[in-house]
């Protein structure tokens, strides 16, 4: 058949685009219903604390995910330069998840731990006080705003409702303790999610600042957690990889 026949024959041309859309969709969908998860099977995956949640609230709010992106991808340079490649499981309680390619600056999904508190707070205040080539606006204000958290309540009830493990009753939290371990287990707990937020702020103090809790405190929170949970020394070379 020549290819001048298909495009010059819009029937053929429909019936044939059908054709290649119905394969493709059947080897993306077909092996969903012969595996048993589509998340990784690792260890120290957790749900995000109160503290650490208003931070990503605020880092979606200021766009930051339209310049960094939060998927190192399974290639060896971004490997060499970020660390082990994002699993799925890492992103699992992120709603949305900050995975994509946009990178007018680096990758983020690693960078908890990279720098002291100290450095996270001055970068975001003036990236170019230590990055002179950085095209990236400063945020300030971050320092300077209180943290509003009197919904903090009401954002974990949503978040529970798609799925992320807060509790609301005593079962709910036991059950926490048996899989997050128990300090963890009462961060997630709804009930106290006000008074938890308040005590990790002052026992991190992120923004240098111990008198109030501001913006600055938690997003620096959030971006130190980013890519600590799984310990990938645990798991050898190539374990993730039957996952792909």
């Amino acid at each position: 058949m020549k290819h001048e026949s298909v495009e010059t024959n819009a029937g053929l041309l429909i019936i044939l685009t059908l054709a290649v859309i119905s394969v493709g969709g059947l080897v993306e969908i077909v092996p969903l219903f012969y595996i048993d998860d589509t998340i990784e099977e690792v260890d120290g995956v957790r749900p995000y604390t109160p503290l650490e949640q208003r931070g990503r609230d605020i880092f979606v709010r200021e766009g930051c995910y339209t310049c960094h992106s939060q998927m190192v991808r399974p290639f060896r340079d971004e490997m060499l330069r970020y660390g082990h490649y994002s699993l799925a499981a890492e992103s699992q309680y992120d709603h949305p998840f900050q995975w994509g390619s946009k990178r007018t600056g680096p990758d983020l999904a690693r960078v908890g731990g990279k720098y002291s508190n100290e450095w996270q707070v001055q970068h975001l205040i003036d990236p170019q006080s230590l990055v002179p080539e950085s095209i990236m606006p400063g945020y300030p204000w971050l320092a300077e705003t209180p943290l509003d958290y009197s919904d903090i309540d009401r954002r974990m009830v949503a978040l529970k409702r798609v799925g992320v493990p807060y509790s609301l009753t005593e079962e709910e939290y036991e059950a926490n303790v048996e899989r997050f371990g128990e300090e963890h287990a009462r961060m997630f707990d709804i009930r106290d999610a006000e008074d938890n937020l308040v005590r990790q702020a002052q026992a991190g103090n992120f923004d240098g600042n111990p008198g109030t809790v501001t913006e600055m405190d938690a997003m620096v929170a959030y971006l130190q957690v980013l890519g600590t949970m799984v310990d990938f020394s645990e798991y050898d070379d190539g374990h993730f990889a039957e996952f792909r």
